[in-house]
């Protein structure tokens, strides 16, 4: 076999680890699948810094199938060296974010709203393009990575 053929993670890098894992899986409703550090030779050398020193989360949506990795979002706190947030800058290339699939954009809108939760807009009716009759809105993260909630239209959700 050659080429991609499936996914392993996606993965963000965050400041306070403790305060992402909480975040994402007490707030969101992800699912921590494991804890580890990682100082080691292979880690330095894979990352491209020789003095890496790393806190890792690994996370999965709950009821997802699970691949060979068991997650689907891994949060790194680069204990050394650390790096200067890149704030929510969403049309700067090299920025990207995470869409996740929810049945009731309005509701989870307000609920994390209340829960002090920073959003860059009010869930939008999708209006044009293969989600037509949907929901959609951007919000941050504590390091101000953007998250975007989406209810896919009526004919598009699970039954």
């Amino acid at each position: 076999m050659s080429g991609v053929y499936g996914v392993w993670h996606f993965s963000f890098t965050v400041a306070d680890l403790d305060r992402s894992v909480d975040f994402y899986a007490g707030l969101l409703g992800f699912e921590l699948v494991h804890r580890q550090e990682q100082d080691n030779d292979y880690t330095r050398r894979l990352v491209g810094y020789p003095d890496a020193d790393l806190r890792i989360a690994q996370l999965a949506v709950p009821g997802q199938p699970r691949g060979v990795s068991t997650h689907d979002l891994e949060l790194v706190e680069y204990r050394t060296p650390r790096g200067a947030p890149f704030g929510p800058h969403r049309n700067r290339p090299g920025a990207a974010h995470l869409a996740m699939c929810v049945a009731d954009a309005p509701g989870e809108h307000a609920r994390l709203s209340k829960a002090g939760v920073r959003f860059v807009s009010e869930p939008q009716e999708i209006t044009a393009g293969i989600n037509t009759g949907g929901f959609t809105c951007y919000f941050l993260d504590p390091d101000d990575i953007t998250l975007e909630l989406v209810q896919p239209p009526r004919h598009r959700l699970p039954s």
